[in-house]
């Protein structure tokens, strides 16, 4: 019986546009967004044809952190109660009116403006993060 494993890493690589090739890995990158594809999903092992793409993105911690500080401001969390990148809204007790709160917090400290769709999307710190990551960089190459 045959097997495989694939792993598959992705590294922090800002404003660098072109595309490498390296050891059988095709890597296209744009920005802090990487994409990678495994050459040989396309024979054999049929069922990981569908899988062989992975997209990676990260915030700085530095984001992350502005958001965690902001996140405790807007629902009054004591300094002890933990939050992390994964912490979802909700679950800090927030309701939409809070995340609306959140939303224009972040709005206002990174001089940036959210869409009402894309904020609808943001859940969680990191994605938050995120999102400001990738409003902060359109804004700048406007």
């Amino acid at each position: 019986m045959a097997s495989a494993s694939a792993t598959s890493l992705c590294r922090f690589q800002p404003f660098q546009n072109q595309p490498t090739k390296t050891s059988g890995l095709v890597t296209r990158t744009s920005s802090s967004l990487q994409l990678v594809s495994n050459g040989w999903a396309k024979t054999g092992f049929s069922s990981l044809r569908t899988s062989r793409l992975q997209i990676c993105c990260a915030a700085k911690p530095e984001t992350v952190q502005k958001v965690v500080e902001i996140v405790r401001k807007q629902l009054a969390l004591p300094p002890e109660s933990e939050v992390t990148p994964d912490s979802k809204f909700a679950s800090l007790g927030a309701d939409s009116l809070d995340t609306v709160e959140i939303v224009m917090g972040l709005e206002e400290e990174f001089d940036i403006s959210v869409e009402e769709e894309s904020s609808q999307n943001i859940s969680t710190v990191q994605e938050a993060a995120d999102l400001i990551e990738k409003l902060v960089e359109k804004k700048a190459a406007a």
